[in-house]
């Protein structure tokens, strides 16, 4: 039998994050995967970032994960999102070469001596000693392992829809994965059935973008012409490669789906599965809001030499006939060519109340799970799993302790919190209003959070970590020099700095660009520094009321509930509330307060009695 220390199932966007973390902490890892070409692949937008995905992105590079880095140096459009508004909620957005994105990620795993692929599909889960104990693959193969990660995406038990059309698969032309699925089934796991979907592909040299633009059906949308990377690592200049294009649907549109609507299997029962409610399909579009006139969408070339173009905004799951004309409906694309129709496909997800903050099963000691197994949707949401899987993974296999990451430290803390204490009942995404402490979770410091726990847990080489401590000692000397300096208004009064800034719409780059801002010493104004520091000085009233109530709600966050704690003898706590802190095991009473349902009054009398029961244990 082969033995690995670190076995991950899947090689998406969460297993490469986890094969990376759990091999950089020197474990032996396995990388079981049905095809070696599927890398890092993009089946649906070949994008990276946006709203809020951006931030985790930024965490992820922070951490000395691979996505930052990869979309750096694959992407062909950047922007950067809500510019207009505080920096709190400033996020970036890449369209990817997805062909480069690939081969990108392959490359840099294939670097690493401590991965090895293993070419299967991945069969049951090995238990012993109540235990994971390793993996059997579907070929006979039996592989074992002290920690396994599965990161299977929307293979497990997966169920293409086009129309009345129905074919088992894990995303087009792939087989789907059932065996695993029984398998976890077997094991007591509480599954779920979701559904995602995409939109049609476009063949790119079928639509003439000229003419489109001439006649007013199409506006261009350029990238930023200085644009922000990834990854605090990227020193050379980006650049964007292409253009996409805004386009919107039109009553033709809006007819075709309804009168088709008995044809969807998202509307005649076909589909069983809970959809995305904040990225719905066409027919949810049409047929749930009726009072919009339009819908924007956007022509997205799939690469820089790609034929495919993706229609954002179009998923859809009808007959792949009526698909046709309802591309041919667009105003522009009366002529285009459909390569290939979009689908909606469902897939089977373990319940994430089932997972501690590890990403391990409470279930089965040695399991952790990473991406849509858990109910998540995004790219970003499952790198940002798969990283702390694969970490948490191997430090297991060497008796070390987990890496928790708080709500007030990062998205990501966000992300697992939100998944192991609500659960999911619909695909979950990351958004800037999950965050109560947003101001402090910003993209531009993303680093001064996070990468003194990645260079602790053992991600962050010395290379990187030199390069960090050199931005960490230039932004505390770039944050005295901004307090100390001085403002010359038009009126001739000076001013502090930190009063100018708070004037509305009053900028740092500005003020510096109109030689308004005198400052004692020089004052390093690279993007990044700039931004990290104007925060800082600008918004310092609020980041100190912030931090207090951090501190506030850290001291409940702290008191520790024990395992096992006896729910049922507390008097005052209703069924239902019991049956909650029953299901989801909270480790802490701040977790507590957070489950749906549970009232802060419970919280209250909980605490009282988890006190009470710790010091009778003792």
């Amino acid at each position: 039998m082969r033995k690995f220390d670190v076995i991950v199932v899947g090689a998406g966007h969460a297993g490469v994050e986890a094969a990376w973390a759990a091999a950089k902490l020197g474990c032996h890892v396995g990388l079981c995967t049905l095809s070696l070409e599927t890398t890092g692949h993009m089946p649906c937008n070949p994008a990276v970032g946006g709203t809020a995905k951006g931030h985790l992105v930024r965490e992820i590079d922070a951490l000395g994960g691979l996505m930052g880095r990869a979309i750096d140096a694959t992407g062909i459009q950047f922007k950067l999102l809500n510019r207009s508004r505080g920096p709190a909620v400033w996020s970036p957005r890449a369209q990817a070469d997805k062909i480069l994105y690939g081969q990108w990620v392959r490359r840099e795993i294939e670097t690493v001596a401590a991965i090895e692929w293993v070419i299967g599909r991945a069969g049951s889960v090995e238990v012993s000693g109540g235990r994971v104990s390793g993996l059997a693959l579907e070929d006979g193969r039996r592989l074992g392992c002290r920690a396994l990660v599965i990161t299977t995406g929307t293979f497990l038990n997966g169920l293409v829809h086009v129309g009345s059309e129905q074919r088992p698969a894990g995303r087009a032309g792939e087989p789907p994965t059932q065996n695993l699925a029984e398998s976890l089934r077997a094991l007591g796991f509480c599954v779920g059935r979701l559904k995602t979907g995409t939109p049609p592909r476009l063949d790119r040299a079928s639509i003439d973008f000229g003419d489109g633009e001439q006649r007013g059906v199409f506006h261009v949308e350029h990238g930023d012409p200085d644009p922000v990377p990834f990854s605090f690592g990227t020193t050379w200049p980006l650049a964007n490669r292409i253009s996409c294009w805004l386009l919107h649907t039109n009553d033709e549109v809006h007819r075709l789906v309804r009168d088709h609507i008995a044809d969807s299997p998202l509307f005649n029962g076909q589909i069983k599965g809970v959809g995305p409610r904040y990225c719905p399909s066409l027919e949810d579009k049409v047929m749930r809001f009726p009072e919009r006139e339009r819908h924007q969408l956007f022509l997205e070339p799939e690469g820089i030499d790609a034929r495919e173009v993706y229609l954002n905004g179009y998923s859809m799951s009808l007959p792949a006939e009526v698909q046709e004309r309802l591309v041919h409906a667009l105003p522009g694309l009366e002529t285009a060519r459909m390569m290939r129709p979009g689908y909606a496909i469902e897939y089977d997800f373990i319940q994430p109340t089932e997972l501690s903050a590890s990403l391990e099963t409470k279930r089965l000691p040695g399991l952790f799970l990473a991406g849509q197994i858990n109910g998540t949707s995004g790219y970003e949401e499952a790198a940002g799993q798969g990283l702390m899987a694969g970490l948490n993974a191997a430090r297991l296999t060497q008796a070390r302790p987990p890496v928790r990451l708080r709500r007030d430290q990062a998205y990501i803390g966000i992300l697992v919190d939100d998944l192991i204490t609500k659960g999911c009942l619909e695909p979950y995404r990351m958004f800037t209003s999950r965050a109560e402490y947003r101001l402090m979770l910003r993209i531009d410091n993303a680093d001064l959070r996070l990468s003194p726990i990645g260079r602790e847990a053992g991600l962050l080489d010395d290379d990187a970590w030199e390069r960090f401590a050199g931005r960490r000692d230039r932004h505390a000397r770039n944050v005295a020099r901004l307090r100390s300096a001085t403002v010359r208004l038009s009126s001739g009064e000076r001013v502090s700095a930190a009063q100018a800034l708070r004037q509305p719409a009053a900028r740092l780059e500005d003020l510096i660009a109109r030689g308004e801002v005198e400052f004692q010493t020089s004052f390093d104004t690279r993007p990044l520094d700039l931004a990290s520091a104007e925060t800082e000085v600008k918004f310092e009233g609020y980041l100190r009321r912030q931090e207090q109530s951090v501190e506030r709600a850290r001291r409940q966050e702290d008191c520790e509930i024990p395992h096992g704690f006896p729910y049922r003898s507390v008097p005052g706590l209703s069924t239902e509330t019991v049956e909650r802190f029953e299901h989801v095991q909270p480790a802490t009473l701040g977790q507590a307060l957070r489950i749906p349902g549970v009232t802060p009054a419970a919280v209250v009398v909980l605490g009282a009695y988890v006190g009470r029961y710790g010091h009778e244990r003792a």
